[in-house]
């Protein structure tokens, strides 16, 4: 079904809002608040309905529904003082105070021709699929959305069951798969996919990407890395140009830190984490995590916090840092030959700025993109968030890179 009201235009089916010709990314439960407020427009909707609805009559703080209001007027273009769209009714509730035009798109109507055969709901997380790599170790995998086909690789470590039911996540995800096919996979040693003692690879991973690609039946592929995945990633785009159509890194590096030229002190994030993986969602851990995103928003960062710890040993954390911290992909920057963008938090004090330069640098016509954040990543909530996303789609969708 699609909402149109005002200047602005919702798909439930793709579950996508436009504001003014241009895509909105929101959160799940905002854009589900949004949806609630459409389908009963000009009646008042009750508290408990929004509870009953967006929480589904979990116990909620006053707190997380005022945000998630001022984040759906903000997305609408509507602020608490105007009210020019949802207006608050005291004591009782919210109203939809603008008509809304509702149309059926393709999908509602196959639907109704195939006797309400149901589509995945929003609540489900895509369907796990296995396959095996080279040496023969079982790897997870799931997949949604149609379109283009983008492999996701990188933070968070959480397993491919899971990443859906986190806010955050699902919010990137369904942006990206509202236009695209969408694979996600566990490394070996981490989440769904087979356990292992053996110590971090990046080489190795590179073979597991490859062989989840080839289980997906996907030749081409466009792959976006996050944070030390992009050690993966440059390898993986050098030694298979075949493979890959367009690559994005976020918060990638060149160099980790131990080979960045100086002597290295000891590795404060290594001990966060030795001593915060030894309490669930304890303090350390979470400090730890907010050295990547110090900007939060700290629900969402708790959250991750609790997954990854679920996803990954206090060992192959261990071991990850390890290897990130001794590896370098220099050698393979002139090798990457496809279209490429670089994404970088300006404020970023995990890895620097000066590491997007040296990627870009190194890598034939890459593009780097600034952004005012001290977040290693861009999450959804923070003020960079829709300047990423529409960097992000235009690199993406764009059928002639470099054009």
């Amino acid at each position: 079904m699609r909402h149109a009201f005002a200047d602005c235009l919702l798909d439930t089916e793709t579950l996508t809002l436009m504001r003014s010709g241009s895509l909105v990314a929101v959160e799940p439960q905002v854009f589900d608040l949004i949806r609630l407020l459409l389908e009963n427009a000009g009646r008042v909707v009750t508290r408990d309905e929004i509870v009953e609805h967006v929480w589904k009559g979990r116990v909620v703080s006053e707190s997380a529904i005022s945000a998630r209001i001022a984040a759906a007027r903000k997305a609408l273009g509507d602020d608490g003082k105007t009210q020019a769209v949802i207006r608050t009714v005291a004591r009782r509730g919210l109203q939809c105070v603008v008509p809304v035009l509702k149309t059926t798109t393709p999908g509602d109507r196959q639907a109704e021709q195939d006797n309400g055969a149901a589509k995945r709901s929003t609540e489900d997380p895509p369907r796990v699929r296995y396959t095996r790599n080279g040496a023969g170790q079982i790897l997870a995998w799931t997949m949604c959305g149609t379109g283009t086909p983008i492999l996701r690789i990188g933070a968070p470590l959480v397993n491919v069951s899971d990443q859906w039911m986190l806010p955050s996540e699902r919010t990137l995800m369904e942006i990206l798969s509202a236009s695209h096919r969408l694979i996600h996979l566990d490394g070996v040693g981490f989440g769904l996919s087979e356990a292992t003692d053996e110590p971090i690879d990046h080489v190795r991973m590179v073979d597991d990407c490859i062989a989840v690609a080839d289980a997906a039946g996907i030749d081409r592929f466009s792959l976006m890395a996050e944070s030390g995945a992009s050690l993966i990633a440059v390898r993986l785009a050098a030694l298979y140009p075949e493979r890959v159509d367009k690559l994005v890194m976020v918060g990638g590096y060149v160099d980790g830190r131990a080979r960045r030229g100086q002597p290295s002190p000891p590795d404060p994030i290594r001990g966060l984490i030795e001593e915060g993986w030894k309490t669930s969602g304890g303090g350390l851990a979470l400090a730890f995590m907010l050295s990547y995103f110090p900007e939060g928003p700290i629900e969402d960062i708790q959250q991750v916090v609790l997954a990854e710890q679920s996803a990954a040993s206090e060992a192959q954390m261990l071991s990850l840092r390890d290897a990130v911290n001794h590896d370098s992909v220099a050698e393979f920057l002139p090798r990457v030959k496809c279209p490429t963008l670089i994404v970088q938090g300006r404020d970023n004090a995990v890895h620097p700025l000066s590491e997007a330069r040296k990627l870009a640098a190194g890598i034939p016509d890459a593009e780097l993109v600034i952004l005012k954040t001290a977040n290693h990543v861009p999450m959804p909530g923070n003020a960079v968030w829709p300047g990423y996303i529409d960097a992000l789609l235009a690199f993406l969708d764009d059928a002639e890179p470099g054009a």
